[in-house]
């Protein structure tokens, strides 16, 4: 990231000679790119002092200072210490808007933020209005996206119908001759062998000329590629193409760090869901649902639902504490122990949990975790539950909504020894019971006594008309304990919700 002041104010008043000295001519020679007027030849302005390229550039001049006895006239020829000063304003400028751009860039914490925010900042830089941003990762990993700026999804549409070969994107991605580096096509409609596909969709799109980045970096290879579009025949000027180019490098860095995180949060989503149960049963005489949200950094929440003899059926939820993938990895060998002890004594959930205790302090003696299980015979819609260290469980029904009064006892590997007395519930026709994990309550951010109460909020605002739906209520009380989009927001802590209607 650039590091330059937002103001910068620079007096030349000494001999040109003295400045040579200093090194200021060799600053310029090194930062300020010639060989092209300073202008562009679009109807677009061609500099900007920020992200909004409809904003006015502030002049590449610094206030003039008052003229010393026996200074030139205005008629005389400007002097080279003016001309100097001018091109050090012009260099501070684009220095303070990269930094600018760059700083706005790094506070984005999301792949799709950033890459918006890449395509803004580059338009800004190159005076374009529209563009679009192919990500494609070269090893095939992906994320793969495509997103616009000032195109709809419609007109986006459009563009993918054109031949891959024939754009500037598809060339870059593919490596095709001329792909190597940018590519600018000043004019479309008057270059010789054009795509006729493509001369449609430009006409009927109403751009005329296109500028094109690759984004790759040397640790992560290509990532994809940026295209800027311009409603008339234009070309950014040199000046311009240094500044994208310096910026593209440290978006491309930024970019790449954000498709890393994507990509392992992806795969923990993926073994996280390996690990729970594929689909519920179904039992007679009772409904389920279940509804899982794995935190950004992978964690150990988990759920199960198994028949068990007798038409019983074992309903469990469990917290690991940590995260990460040793974190999910102790959660599923958990979840396989409880599976295998709620079949041979699942009508005893006490001894469920203790045996569970011992496997995991010898197993995992630095882990602890929470865990509840419920033994249920939905033909008497009766349940026996014992839990360790977890949150109580809630019924919701027509009549009541009340949480179910458990005993207090430690979580699993926090004491010697585990033990706890079991408690019994029986359920009226239609009610819910709705098991849930800790991080329910605190991605609320609200103190504990708040989060508890407004899950039973929550709960006894189910509407009545979707009360015999547990999919409905499991989806109406996690979106309203976790408004605004809490439920799917990068997070700390995993989502459990288990629900359970019996008939």
């Amino acid at each position: 990231m650039l590091d330059i002041p937002s103001r910068v104010r620079v007096h030349v008043e000494t001999p040109l000679a003295a400045q040579n000295d200093m090194g200021v001519c060799d600053a310029i020679e090194q930062y300020a790119p010639v060989g092209k007027p300073d202008a562009m030849n679009a109807p677009h302005i061609p500099k900007v002092a920020g992200i909004d390229s409809t904003v006015p550039s502030p002049a590449h001049t610094v206030a003039p200072t008052p003229a010393p006895t026996g200074a030139p006239s205005a008629t005389s020829p400007i002097g080279p210490g003016a001309v100097l000063q001018d091109r050090l304003a012009g260099w501070v400028s684009d220095l303070t808007t990269l930094h600018e751009l760059t700083e706005r860039l790094a506070r984005t914490s999301a792949l799709d933020d950033a890459l918006q925010e890449t395509l803004r900042a580059g338009a800004a830089l190159v005076g374009a209005r529209r563009g679009l941003l192919v990500l494609e990762p070269g090893d095939g990993l992906g994320p793969d996206t495509t997103i616009g700026l000032g195109l709809a999804r419609a007109d986006l549409g459009h563009i993918e119908t054109v031949p891959r070969s024939a754009m500037s994107y598809g060339k870059i991605l593919d490596g095709l001759p001329g792909g190597e580096s940018e590519i600018a096509q000043p004019d479309l409609f008057s270059e010789d062998g054009l795509d006729p596909r493509h001369r449609e969709v430009a006409a009927r799109l109403g751009y005329a000329a296109s500028y094109a980045l690759p984004l790759s970096t040397g640790a992560a290879g290509r990532l994809g590629a940026a295209v800027w579009l311009y409603d008339e025949p234009a070309e950014p000027v040199e000046r311009q193409r240094h500044l994208v180019g310096l910026y593209a490098r440290y978006a491309t860095e930024h970019l790449a760090r954000l498709v890393e995180l994507e990509r392992t949060r992806a795969c923990m989503t993926t073994i996280s869901e390996e690990l729970l149960p594929p689909r519920l049963p179904r039992v007679s005489g009772v409904q389920l649902a279940a509804r899982h949200r794995t935190s950004a950094r992978g964690g150990g929440d988990w759920y199960d639902a198994l028949p068990l003899p007798d038409a019983a059926l074992g309903l469990a939820v469990g917290s690991v504490t940590g995260c990460g993938p040793s974190a999910v990895a102790a959660m599923g060998r958990l979840r396989a122990s409880l599976r295998a002890y709620a079949v041979m004594e699942g009508e005893d959930p006490v001894a469920v949990l203790s045996d569970l205790e011992l496997l995991l302090r010898l197993t995992e003696p630095a882990r602890s975790a929470t865990a509840l299980f419920a033994y249920c015979e939905p033909a008497l819609r009766k349940l026996t539950l014992a839990g360790a260290g977890h949150s109580p469980p809630l019924v919701i029904g027509p009549r009541r909504t009340e949480f179910v009064e458990t005993s207090l006892s430690a979580p699993l590997g926090m004491l010697a020894c585990w033990e706890a007395p079991s408690v019994e519930l029986t359920t009226e026709p239609g009610e819910t019971v709705l098991l849930y994990t800790d991080g329910l309550l605190h991605r609320t951010g609200d103190p504990m006594d708040r989060a508890f109460t407004r899950l039973h909020a929550a709960a006894a605002s189910v509407p009545r008309a979707v009360r015999d739906n547990p999919d409905a209520v499991a989806d109406h009380v996690l979106r309203t304990v976790l408004p605004d989009g809490l439920d799917e927001a990068d997070s700390k802590e995993d989502v459990v919700l288990l629900a359970a209607r019996f008939e």
